[in-house]
């Protein structure tokens, strides 16, 4: 849904009247909160945001009294049968994968006289009711799932080798398909993609991007349309073979899609402190959950995968300054993004911009920079490609360099019209999408964003478990972040190695990931107190661009000892 809706104008004015009664001044004109941020008090934005149960002025959160100790999976050994044999066939060719069916990523250069404007559109079909959101690379194609938020989509397919003219492969269409801010792709049984539905999820099969087909609905208890914000799904990020799936003020949904074709849930979990949960992101064993239109930021450990724990100190407001300047506020954000151990969050309402912190240490999340537009703005989406930060301002979008983690530096603008929430950077080309207001079939924009093609090999930039960490749970799933997007279709047990060191051959296990986030799960319990070897060597994982690793990279993580009964 728009990031200029009913809820926005209803707090910008709850905001303006808190600040009015605070200050013996003349009220700012009816726009200010977009022009510039106001001047509420963390108590003034509270009380003027006091029904929304995700925004708390307490930094200090109290770990539950009764959480549970760190997971082990010990228990697990007495379920896993006997051992396999070990094998001695070693590692295959980190670039032997099936060849991928699309020709991938854009290829052409431009002029800079063309960064202006769009040089082409893309559009759903008759059908489409122009309200996009992100779009993505798989199997060498451009995939754009796009619905309404009050339901009625689909998915299309584009070779996307020439970004300006872009050539329809596929567009099917699906009437209980809503709003899907991401999507999810994993390999089980097949390629499956998981998106949004009116009820709860939609599992599609893309096998073959030519024919791509919805195959299951899974209905989800309390999730609900017509509220946009409250009971419905916002995200989801399928850590194969479990999606997790951000449902506003019902929680956090856990759902065992093994079998994609026939999901089932597992767990409704209920977040503490109390947050309407907006985005969600599974890196290895930790899961951030992210407030939708909110401050909340929650850190959870699951190393036991179905049932997740508090990270102590991982529980965290939003603000605009870190603790040494002598005044911070609470800050809203719409939707945030996690890379490099740094999350990313387009602010919302208080002023338009960028805020980062970072989590390298989930128990102590640091303040790391606030990027305030001094124009008209307010916060979308935000993605990272190679230090550059692309986000969604509503009334337009920017990309931000990060590459100093303590500074964003404006790199250009980006002017579509519509409500300008999502910006996609996929090679040298931005495609800026807008769910309300388009011209119609012109949601969404396939904008040149550099001279050249994309060069630059992709790299890793975070992994989870840490590198030396011990007493790692059995069930330990790996995770990482590379600086852009990757192709799925290049992630395989050849790029992307699990195995004890010393060992010849990988643990055998599922991949899966999205928004540069890659995640493997062991199809076994790991053995305890055994050190394990993440490697992702050079020539295997590729980004949109079919640029492969050059610099190879190592990690290693000591699982827990268990003790015999």
């Amino acid at each position: 849904m728009g990031a200029l809706n009913n809820r926005w104008i209803v707090t910008s004015l709850s905001l303006l009247l808190a600040a009015c009664e605070s200050s013996p001044t003349a009220p700012p004109p009816a726009d200010a909160a977009l022009d510039r941020p106001l001047d509420v008090a963390a108590e003034d934005l509270g009380d003027a945001l006091k029904s929304s149960p995700d925004v708390e002025l307490d930094d200090d959160v109290s770990v539950p009294a009764d959480l549970p100790p760190p997971p082990t999976g010990c228990h697990l050994l007495s379920d896993a049968g006997p051992a396999l044999p070990a094998s001695d066939a070693g590692l295959p060719e980190p670039g032997a994968y099936p060849p991928l069916r699309g020709p991938g990523g854009p290829s052409r250069a431009f002029t800079t006289e063309s960064f202006t404007a769009p040089c082409a559109f893309l559009d759903g079909g008759p059908t489409d009711r122009d309200h996009h959101n992100t779009v993505l690379m798989y199997d060498g194609y451009l995939v754009m799932p796009w619905a309404h938020e009050s339901g009625g989509g689909g998915v299309s397919v584009w070779d996307f080798s020439d970004a300006c003219h872009p050539v329809s492969v596929s567009s099917t269409t699906d009437a209980r398909m809503r709003e899907s801010h991401t999507a999810g792709f994993s390999p089980i049984g097949g390629r499956w993609m998981v998106t949004a539905s009116l009820s709860g999820l939609e599992f599609w099969d893309v096998s073959d991007l030519r024919r791509v087909r919805m195959v299951r609905e899974l209905v989800l208890p309390g999730v609900v349309y017509p509220d946009s914000y409250r009971r419905v799904v916002m995200s989801t990020f399928w850590q194969a073979p479990y999606v997790y799936v951000g449902a506003t003020d019902n929680g956090l949904f856990i759902v065992d899609a093994s079998d994609p074709g026939n999901p089932t849930l597992v767990r409704q979990y209920a977040p503490d402190p109390s947050m309407s949960v907006g985005g969600v992101h599974a890196i290895g064993n930790m899961l951030v959950m992210i407030s939708s239109e909110g401050s909340r930021t929650t850190l959870l450990d699951i190393g036991d995968p179905a049932n997740p724990r508090p990270i102590p100190g991982g529980s965290f407001l939003i603000r605009d300054a870190g603790e040494e300047a002598p005044s911070r506020r609470v800050q809203l954000g719409y939707f945030g993004h996690v890379n490099g151990n740094r999350m990313f969050y387009a602010r919302h309402v208080l002023g338009g911009g960028l805020i980062s912190y970072d989590i390298t240490d989930p128990s102590s999340p640091r303040f790391l920079f606030s990027y305030l537009h001094p124009g008209r703005a307010n916060g979308g989406y935000v993605f990272l490609k190679e230090d550059v930060a692309f986000v969604g301002l509503s009334n337009l979008g920017m990309a931000l360099d990060v590459s100093n983690p303590r500074v964003a530096t404006p790199v250009t603008t980006f002017h579509f019209t519509g409500d300008l929430d999502t910006i996609s950077p996929i090679g040298n080309v931005a495609v800026v999408s807008v769910d309300d207001d388009a011209v119609p079939h012109q949601a969404t924009g396939v904008f040149p964003f550099r001279a050249e093609p994309d060069r630059s090999a992709p790299r890793v930039n975070m992994v989870v478990p840490r590198d030396h960490a011990t007493a790692q749970p059995l069930s330990t799933r790996v995770g990482l972040t590379f600086n852009e997007f990757v192709e799925l279709g290049t992630v395989w047990r050849g790029s992307l190695v699990v195995r004890e060191v010393g060992a010849l051959a990988p643990v055998e296990g599922h991949y899966s990931g999205q928004e540069g986030v890659v995640n493997f799960w062991p199809a076994r319990p790991l053995k305890p107190d055994t050190l394990y070897e993440v490697l992702v060597p050079a020539g295997g994982v590729r980004d949109y661009s079919g640029n492969a690793v050059t610099a190879p990279f190592r990690s290693t993580f000591r699982t827990v000892a268990c003790t015999t009964p």
